[in-house]
């Protein structure tokens, strides 16, 4: 099972996690990531969610979304495709 890991560096997340969902190979997820063309957000969670992090990337029409435990444990994961279309600004927003 793929894991996220959390440091006092940061987040590292495993592209074969992310890339099957934006239909990508690993290797092509860091390229587009160095470019810029791959965004993220995270978020930790508050009330119910506390100790829970969602993690949001961003690639043309598509927003893929984890739902991670502080273990690193996967809970979610979640994809919304727009096609051709780009995504609504406010799906760039924390809470979006």
């Amino acid at each position: 099972m793929m894991r996220v890991e959390f440091s006092n560096d940061g987040i590292v997340i495993d592209a074969a996690l992310v890339g099957p969902l934006f239909d990508l190979e690993p290797a092509e997820v860091h390229e587009l990531m160095r470019n810029g063309e791959i965004t993220s957000l995270c978020e930790a969670g508050i009330d119910e969610h506390e100790g829970e992090f969602r993690l949001s990337f961003f690639f043309r029409g598509r927003r893929v979304r984890l739902q991670v435990a502080a273990s690193g444990e996967v809970l979610r994961r979640s994809t919304i495709d727009y096609g051709d279309n780009p995504l609504p600004n406010a799906m760039h927003r924390p809470g979006g």
